[in-house]
């Protein structure tokens, strides 16, 4: 005998002839849906190009913070009138195909789930699900062009039937935290492009140059020595003299031959900071810096945290004298270092904690992760959660509250790593100047991990010497790609990963406002799950299960956390009620 989960997952009922619906009308909290309640619509039915699908569960985000607060005037909905063209919230979400159209027929089939893929562009025009188009809050929605024919392709991820609703929906979310550590900087000379190459004035070092040097169109050298002066000669490029110019000249360098911004810089023996403070400026997007020098700058560079986060410029060096050695993905890594201490700078909410339960079930990865947040009740609850996660596989986990500490974060670290530093230092918290501190108790060959973004011109002062002494790595993402969907269902499958361990609330279709508000309000200490199909599940703690439903409560996994058994209970009492 089947359950109604499994009913429910075959498709054994009928579409019904309306949908409950929470449509974002305007700036502000209370213009989610109307006088505070879900509206109901009829289901549409898909024309040719389109398919009906079922929404099957949502993960609730804080960027969606910036929604509401901007209305119409946030980037991706480019000042429409949301009262006469609402949106809908609801970007992490997973679906199942109900009916198809005729021209999609062989394409897709009733019964196929998928993961929402958000990051969507057409025509090079960013948009996204729950921005720019309609989200997942709301039960039944059409999916038509708008994603299925975007400039990568088909914006669904097809998902494994051995996932739970609750994992399939966190997949995006959990591909932002596993993009952060796979490389998006570009660690090569650009072919094509433009190469600024500056040196000290009179300087008479022999340089080499053994790959890469051939890529850019275009070479400007400025106080280079010879040897430099002879190998650019050699390529047969664009070459042009700059020498004896001054920081203040630089800017209008960049006007002349780099649109603003140069592909790749090369600075030999810098030693000013100021210097490579104004020269950084004028990195293109996706640009490099490649320094070069064997003593340490003469003070900290003002770096740009914010184009470190979403214009992935690449920093990086050496201390020998062949300059392409500082490039390539060889020499600069991205991920945490096997057996060594990460540090997860203001990790207590839903995304901190990812990051955290990532470094811990990672294979290679750190042997001790430290969590930090300003909210004692979030760290216990991470202690509680990931004691399981962290015994299993031999971790060891400290948490650290700055508030109510009587030591400073880098006094903690370097007592735990005898006095040498944090090999990785991942900073979730959205300001420059903890990121700045964050860096100061990196390793000398550590890897700081801009995880949250600040806007682009936030400056921050930073120790670029150990990036060409040491091999420092300074690295951010921002974003996902359907690629880093897979890459975590993958990881899923292969039970390297529990998406659903960072769920901290559940609830239903009508409560999905309240969920809002209490995402907003950090109310919960983890991930917000609304399952728009169970209408009246209340909003609730997995703390409070075991009080109000038990036989759920009873599934749950090591550490009272969310997976797919409980997920089976709590469809098949919630289901009872649904017609």
């Amino acid at each position: 005998m089947t359950t109604l989960f499994e009913n429910y997952q075959q498709l054994t009922g009928t579409v019904p002839e309306q949908t409950w619906t929470w449509n974002l009308y305007g700036a502000g909290v209370d213009n989610i849906g109307r006088d505070n309640r879900a509206e109901m619509f009829d289901v549409p039915k898909p024309d040719a190009d389109q398919m009906l699908v079922r929404v099957d569960a949502v993960g609730l985000c804080f960027s969606d913070v910036k929604v509401i607060n901007q209305g119409s005037a946030h980037p991706k909905l480019y000042n429409r009138d949301l009262k006469l063209e609402p949106t809908r919230l609801g970007h992490e979400a997973t679906v199942t195909v109900i009916q198809v159209g005729a021209n999609l027929q062989g394409q897709y089939r009733p019964g196929e789930r998928y993961a929402m893929q958000p990051d969507i562009y057409q025509n090079g025009k960013s948009t996204a699900y729950g921005y720019t188009l309609p989200g997942g809050l709301v039960q039944y929605h059409l999916i038509g062009k708008e994603i299925l024919e975007t400039d990568a392709g088909a914006c669904l991820l097809r998902v494994s039937d051995q996932m739970g609703l609750g994992d399939a929906a966190l997949l995006e979310p959990w591909g932002c935290v596993f993009a952060s550590y796979t490389q998006r900087r570009r660690l090569l000379p650009k072919a094509g492009g433009t190469m600024w190459l500056i040196g000290q004035p009179g300087a008479t070092e022999d340089y080499t140059f053994s790959h890469g040097l051939e890529s850019p169109a275009t070479l400007i050298l400025t106080d280079v020595p010879a040897s430099v002066a002879a190998l650019a000669a050699n390529h047969g490029r664009r070459v042009v003299v700059r020498d004896g110019l001054t920081v203040d000249d630089y800017a209008a360098l960049a006007s002349e031959f780099g649109d603003g911004g140069f592909d790749d810089i090369v600075m030999l023996a810098p030693r000013s900071a100021v210097q490579v403070s104004e020269v950084a400026k004028l990195v293109a997007r996706r640009g490099t810096l490649n320094m070069v020098g064997t003593e340490p700058l003469d003070g900290l560079v003002e770096a740009d945290v914010g184009r470190l986060h979403y214009d992935y410029v690449a920093f990086i060096g050496n201390a020998g004298r062949n300059i392409a050695d500082s490039y390539g993905e060889d020499r600069n890594r991205c991920d945490l270092r096997n057996d060594g201490t990460a540090v997860f700078v203001g990790a207590g909410g839903p995304m901190g904690q990812m990051h955290v339960q990532r470094a811990i079930e990672q294979k290679n990865g750190p042997k001790v992760v430290v969590v930090t947040d300003i909210a004692d009740d979030r760290l216990a609850e991470i202690e509680a959660r990931f004691a399981p996660l962290t015994a299993a596989n031999q971790r060891t986990l400290v948490t650290y509250n700055p508030t109510t500490a009587q030591r400073s974060l880098h006094d903690l670290v370097m007592e735990l790593t005898d006095n040498k530093g944090a090999e990785d230092v991942v900073v979730c918290v959205p300001n420059g100047g903890i990121m700045a501190d964050s860096a100061t108790f990196m390793n000398e060959n550590g890897m700081l991990v801009l995880f949250a973004g600040v806007p682009n011109g936030t400056m921050a002062p930073v120790d670029f010497s150990q990036i060409y002494l040491n091999n420092a790595q300074l690295t951010g993402t921002s974003g996902l790609t359907i690629h880093d969907q897979t890459m975590v269902m993958e990881n899923t499958l292969q039970g390297n990963i529990a998406p659903a361990v960072c769920v901290a609330a559940i609830g239903g279709m009508h409560v999905a406002k309240a969920g809002i508000e209490a995402m907003i309000a950090s109310r919960y200490p983890g991930k917000i799950l609304i399952f728009p199909q169970l209408l009246d599940l209340p909003l609730m703690g997995l703390n409070e299960l075991a009080e109000k439903m038990p036989a759920v409560a009873a599934a749950l996994g090591a550490g009272n956390t969310w997976n797919t058994t409980a997920e089976a209970a709590l469809f098949n009492q919630c289901l009872v009620a649904q017609p």
